[in-house]
């Protein structure tokens, strides 16, 4: 990086100048109560919410920046009273704060177009729906009638692109007080107009992203950036606008930007924040999509060191080892990332749950690692998770009645597609915010005068399933000392669950560590995982959801590897009550590995196309593990052999159990030292300390 991007890392990283200018904190509720007394609809008040936050916002510019914006009002504002979000919670499922989230706007349908454009094409919709007083689906339903209720929903898309247009205006204005010529000529042509260079269409970018967040629209991945943002840098480059080297710089100052406000936005910790891209992966004709610029994303989060924004790489079966080399130099760095996707294992999947060809090949992640459609999917892909722990522990008390070990997993079999039901029979009628600008970068929602809220071309959700190592070790070793050597009874295990070991220290021990488990290429052992994601598969499979959507399986924990363990009794594996579940797809955190390329070839072997809602193979290595190019080499041979094996998703992090301990004593000393916590990475001093303690107990690996 050049000196430049050297001073705006200190100024936004290390000195964070950026929360000098910030208003004090308001209280959350603040519009909402003016909203109710003036009996504003939820359209109507999505609309002032965001007018009213960008008319508070303070511009600032700094003359040495080309990509700008600061958040200065440090709060999201809620649309409805306490009041009121209870009584829509009676009739209503509430996914997370009741935020369209989670999803991937096509952002090319205003970047590449611009303002002027859109609202061209809003005024021809407008007319279509006047035209004999008909014209089209009613967008909100509240039965005012389709006229009207299109042409309000219009007349807000309208409202909507005036704020941003007018808070870019202002944007431009103290750009040229501030001795900035060059942002104020990027405002002044941008957002009304395309953007004409590379630089304007990061400025765009930044400008749609910040203000999705002011709308409340939280965890908005950038996707496929390198596709959609490729066609501006090559036109640069091709006409000599552009070097390289200061194509890498916009792209670094662009990066950066992605840091600044990043403490404001809600999420399940910090860091937890959803700004990840979408890098390379297959075309419909079986060519690779990576490209120039895909390789600078890689290099500018290589020389930044940043934990925004996250890199996802898609790879296939003929993906060069050189670029799981490149993915494996960004690991080396501590952040957590790249994440590795097979696009060989799930665009299948998703052709099976029913996603056209050309969306399955355009599939990005969500927040963390669920598999979404950018525009045209308005799926949950977190909605909630399935215990497979709490699944064994739901029938143990059916195990002295079992007289053969298969009888007893008849009994799991039967308890996972009942708890499935009952998950699937939870989610219904789910209310969500209106979000009209979000609607504005998904198909189909203005030519329908419909808000994303309301749905769009995919509306499935998705169950992530915790705890899986857990409940297969726990299996093994009831087949093994109940059923096979007999060392104890059905009713003495009991017994010892009930005591959580206490008084059974030794027996405790050997269920943790000398028990089979999962990870260690035992084929008996790894046919169990088989068998329960294909019945967590099979228990979904014909389930339609209230949206005409499907429900998916995933190998994903999220939160829930915490959540799910909370005051949850002890288990056969030896695993105190409480004590956590391992997160996402991986071993339990007490076993005794035979080596990493053992757990590639356990957690290749089941049947991952059919439960790619997402969720990673997450493999802690040793930093000295990354200490020269041998090392990374054979990393990146590790990952790839995963993939050729039929893997499905990969992180890596690479971390030093004493350096987070001593994070743990001084954490003045670690303020840059970032982990892998579930689907994303964050920085540990800043974690609670149940998420720090738990990265601490994964095991560290060497390959």
């Amino acid at each position: 990086m050049n000196a430049r991007i050297e001073m705006l890392l200190d100024r936004y990283v290390v000195q964070k100048i950026q929360k000098r200018f910030r208003r004090e904190k308001d209280s959350p509720y603040a519009l909402a109560e003016d909203f109710h007394e003036q009996g504003l609809s939820g359209l109507e008040r999505s609309v002032k919410r965001l007018t009213y936050m960008l008319e508070q916002e303070r511009p600032v510019v700094f003359k040495d920046e080309r990509i700008g914006l600061i958040r200065t009002v440090p709060v999201n504002y809620e649309i409805f009273t306490e009041d009121e979000w209870k009584e829509i919670k009676k009739d209503h499922y509430i996914h997370e704060q009741g935020k369209v989230c989670n999803i991937n706007p096509r952002y090319g349908l205003l970047l590449d177009r611009g303002f002027d454009a859109v609202r061209r094409e809003i005024e021809r919709q407008k007319g279509m729906y006047a035209l004999d007083g008909q014209g089209g689906p009613s967008a909100q339903g509240t039965g005012h009638g389709f006229e009207s209720e299109s042409l309000r929903y219009l007349n807000a898309l309208t409202e909507t692109l005036d704020a941003i247009e007018a808070f870019a205006g202002r944007y431009g204005e103290e750009a040229q007080r501030a001795g900035n010529p060059e942002m104020a000529r990027v405002f002044g042509h941008i957002p009304k107009q395309r953007p004409g260079t590379f630089m304007e269409a990061l400025q765009f970018l930044r400008l749609l992203h910040y203000c999705l967040w002011c709308s409340f629209n939280y965890h908005n991945t950038f996707g496929r950036f390198d596709q959609y943002m490729y066609p501006y840098y090559k036109a640069d480059m091709e006409s000599g606008r552009l070097t390289k080297e200061e194509a890498l710089e916009l792209l670094e100052e662009f990066f950066i930007s992605c840091n600044k406000d990043s403490d404001l936005y809600p999420g399940m910790q910090q860091g937890d924040n959803g700004q990840s891209m979408v890098l390379g992966g297959l075309n419909p004709d079986g060519s690779d999509s990576f490209n120039e610029l895909s390789d600078l994303c890689l290099q500018a989060s290589l020389e930044l060191k940043l934990i925004d924004p996250k890199i996802n790489l898609r790879v296939n079966k003929d993906t060069p080892l050189a670029r799981y080399e490149r993915g494996t130099q960004l690991t080396r760095q501590g952040l957590g990332f790249p994440q590795y996707a097979n696009d060989d294992v799930v665009i299948p999947c998703l052709r099976h749950w029913g996603y056209a060809e050309k969306d399955a090949y355009d599939y990005v992640v969500a927040a963390c690692w669920e598999f979404i459609i950018p525009g045209t999917g308005m799926d949950i892909p977190n909605v909630n998770g399935l215990s497979f722990a709490a699944v064994v522990l739901d029938v143990l008390d059916s195990l002295p009645g079992c007289g053969t070990f298969e009888a007893f997993m008849d009994k799991v079999k039967g308890e996972i597609f009942r708890m499935a039901g009952e998950l699937c029979d939870s989610v219904h009628n789910v209310y969500m915010e209106p979000a009209p600008l979000m609607s504005l970068m998904m198909d189909g929602c203005v030519e329908r005068a419909r808000d994303i809220s309301k749905g769009n071309l995919y509306n499935n959700y998705g169950f992530h399933g915790t705890g899986l190592s857990t409940a297969v070790d726990s299996l093994a070793a009831i087949r093994k000392y109940v059923y096979e050597d007999r060392m104890f009874t059905a009713e003495e295990l009991l017994k010892m669950l009930d005591a959580d070991f206490k008084g059974y220290e030794d027996i405790q021990n050997m269920l943790r560590y000398q028990s089979p488990k999962m990870g260690n290429d035992d084929d008996r052992v790894d046919e169990l995982a088989t068998r329960l994601l294909d019945w967590f598969a099979d228990s979904l499979e014909g389930r339609n959801n209230d949206m005409g959507g499907i429900f998916r399986a995933g190998t994903g924990s999220a939160m829930y590897y915490v959540w799910h363990s909370r005051n949850q009794h002890p288990t056969p594996d030896g695993r105190n009550e409480g004590e956590e579940l391992a997160c996402n797809y991986s071993p339990s955190l007490f076993t005794r590995l035979e080596g990493p390329v053992s757990i590639i070839k356990s957690f290749s072997k089941p049947h991952l196309e059919r439960v790619a809602n997402g969720g990673p193979l997450t493999i802690e290595l040793h930093d000295s593990m990354f200490r020269n190019e041998d090392s990374i080499r054979k990393v990146a041979v590790f990952v790839k052999s995963f993939m050729d094996m039929g893997g499905h998703q990969m992180q890596i992090n690479a971390v030093n159990r004493e350096t987070m301990l001593d994070a743990k004593e001084h954490p003045e000393n670690h303020k840059n030292l970032i982990v892998r916590v579930w689907g994303w990475s964050g920085y540990f001093v800043e974690l609670d300390e149940v998420y720090q303690n738990q990265i601490i107990k994964r095991m560290e690996l060497t390959v």
